[in-house]
């Protein structure tokens, strides 16, 4: 027969001469209040975690914001390739294996300051985008060309134009044809664009097959379609006519004109292809 004993806190009964233990209704009440408070500081922690996260910007947490900033701004240089450096490796002289005397570079600023023959890049470029900041002294007058070979005296004999000139001190600046920005003597460029003499300007060339666009200073000055009719009227009207492969290679040098007298400065220079 079983007795039962009450000691306080606990209750011992006894059965057959073994005492048990046995948790009292006052205990039991007692840890339960305990777990609620320990699950309610608990949950305080938390929520006071979770708030310190936020007010730190998320530090807490495991954002992917960090990598999709990453991934945006990565196309912006991938695939470009720089074409001035102080060996001017991308370089040599027109129908020669060497840079030619006159030009130099100086803390990343290719130029020149007298005559010399025109560079051309050793590697060819069919699709591209090209980039490069210049700059001329008053009255200077120069050019870059794209899709040239060196079958002809001169490159211009076979390639395009970007013309560079000081349109306000020069005299082709009186002819929209032949100002600075225009596909010379085939494609005009509006006036108001060019800066003056001394002052940077920032040109960029797109190709992709005949499709061709010339920027400067963040506008478009034109675009044209080679091989087009209307490219042909204005090929047959131009000095141009006689010389069978202008403008029809679809891959070729680039060129920087040197056969003019006077200073010219380019830097920023990049280039990059296009499927």
């Amino acid at each position: 027969m079983a007795s039962v004993i009450e000691t306080g806190a606990r209750t011992i009964v006894h059965s057959d001469g073994a005492a048990v233990p046995i948790i009292s209704k006052r205990s039991l009440t007692m840890t339960h209040h305990r777990l609620v408070s320990l699950a309610a500081l608990g949950l305080s922690a938390a929520l006071l975690g979770c708030s310190t996260a936020s007010s730190n910007g998320g530090a807490m947490s495991s954002s992917p914001a960090p990598a999709a900033a990453a991934s945006t701004s990565a196309p912006t240089t991938q695939g470009w390739r720089n074409l001035i450096d102080p060996s001017l490796s991308a370089w040599r002289g027109y129908r020669e294996a060497k840079v030619p005397a006159g030009w130099s570079v100086a803390d990343g600023v290719l130029s020149k300051t007298a005559s010399s023959n025109d560079l051309v890049s050793r590697d060819e470029f069919a699709n591209f985008e090209l980039e490069f900041e210049w700059k001329l002294h008053p009255g200077g007058n120069a050019g870059v060309f794209y899709r040239g070979s060196e079958e002809a005296e001169k490159i211009y004999f076979t390639a395009p134009e970007y013309q560079l000139l000081d349109d306000a001190g020069h005299a082709d600046g009186k002819s929209r044809l032949t100002s600075a920005g225009s596909d010379y003597a085939l494609y005009p460029s509006p006036a108001g664009v060019v800066k003056p003499a001394n002052e940077w300007n920032s040109s960029r060339i797109v190709a992709r097959g005949p499709h061709v666009e010339h920027w400067l200073n963040g506008q478009k000055l034109l675009e044209y379609e080679a091989g087009s009719p209307d490219w042909e009227t204005r090929l047959k009207a131009s000095k141009f006519a006689t010389w069978p492969k202008y403008g029809r290679l679809t891959t070729g040098h680039l060129g920087i004109q040197g056969d003019h007298e006077g200073e010219l400065a380019i830097r920023n220079m990049r280039i990059r292809t296009l499927p």
